[in-house]
């Protein structure tokens, strides 16, 4: 596994935890980072996903509502809505990362982590993010 597909692993794990156990994101990556509870420290890559996203997760839950179509958020999958979040704050907010390489390792991870129908899903729900991204960074 390369090492910022683990990377978004430990995001999604961080941002499904928190969720579940009713924590803010950024206390429990600061005890992740204090505490790994692993043998591998949170990579750096880690630690900006979580903050991203913590930091526009209004902006990205408003266009996930918008743009998934009869699902809210409080539908989906907890896992879901974490590689969601992560795969619209790569696509709209970091540069760094070509938008396919987002939805890829978005696709991927659940197709791993979560429902049988969640890959085509998360796919779909991106495809439209990028495909929408021109007007909502204008």
């Amino acid at each position: 596994m390369a090492a910022r597909t683990k990377a978004r692993k430990r995001a999604v794990d961080i941002l499904f935890e928190s969720e579940q156990r009713g924590l803010e994101p950024l206390v429990l990556l600061r005890d992740r980072v204090a505490q790994p509870r692993t043998e591998a420290a949170v990579p750096q890559y880690t630690v900006d996903l979580v903050e991203g996203v913590t930091g526009h997760r209004e902006r990205i839950d408003e266009l996930l509502e918008t743009y998934s179509h009869g699902w809210t958020l409080e539908r989906m999958p907890a896992v879901d809505r974490a590689l969601l979040r992560i795969g619209t704050w790569e696509i709209l907010f970091n540069d760094e990362v070509p938008d396919a390489v987002a939805v890829d390792e978005a696709v991927d991870l659940a197709a791993s982590l979560s429902t049988d129908d969640s890959p085509s899903f998360v796919n779909g729900l991106l495809g439209r993010i990028v495909d929408v991204k021109p007007t909502l960074l204008a």
